[in-house]
């Protein structure tokens, strides 16, 4: 065998290059899967993509207005809870002002009240204080008309005379208890 015929035979069983059947077949099933993958599976393919991206973008989009919503409440509820507090605030002052004009009041009431007890009390006193004159003088002039007939030694029965013995006696000690007091 020559060269020639042997690099014929070696390319005939050469494994590695296919035969010639071989490629057409291979080029009809190539052109027939790229014409079906090209035609019918990539349209499919990409609207099954694009409802995944719209699905997704959508998501995006709720999420993003959740988020905006969300957002927009939290800041509702801060005003409320701002508007909340700034009241509680007022009304604590409210209170405030209440109670201590209501002290106030109460003080007042009472410091009058101890005013009228302390006025009765010293009307009362002074009541007493004449009611007990008023007695000392009656048994003051009993005991000074007594003692002044045993020192006389005649009788002050008469009324008149009695009663005119007893406030000049009386006035005589009222004078020595002023003059006293004066010093």
């Amino acid at each position: 065998m020559t060269t020639a015929a042997r690099l014929l035979a070696a390319e005939a069983n050469n494994p590695i290059l296919p035969h010639t059947y071989e490629l057409v077949v291979g080029g009809i099933a190539f052109v027939l899967v790229l014409f079906f993958v090209g035609r019918i599976l990539t349209p499919r393919i990409q609207r099954v993509l694009e409802e995944r991206t719209d699905a997704i973008e959508g998501g995006i989009k709720r999420a993003e207005a959740a988020q905006a919503e969300a957002k927009a409440l939290l800041e509702q509820y801060r005003r409320q809870l701002d508007e909340a507090r700034h009241e509680a605030a007022r009304l604590r002052e409210e209170a405030r002002e209440q109670g201590a004009q209501i002290k106030a009041e109460i003080r007042e009431e009472a410091q009058a009240e101890a005013r009228r007890l302390i006025e009765a009390a010293h009307a009362q006193i002074e009541a007493d204080r004449q009611q007990a004159f008023a007695q000392l003088r009656t048994e003051i002039g009993r005991l000074s008309v007594e003692l002044a007939s045993r020192i006389v030694g005649e009788s002050l029965e008469d009324e008149a005379r009695r009663r005119r013995t007893v406030d000049r006696f009386l006035e005589e000690l009222e004078n020595t208890s002023n003059a006293e007091a004066v010093r």
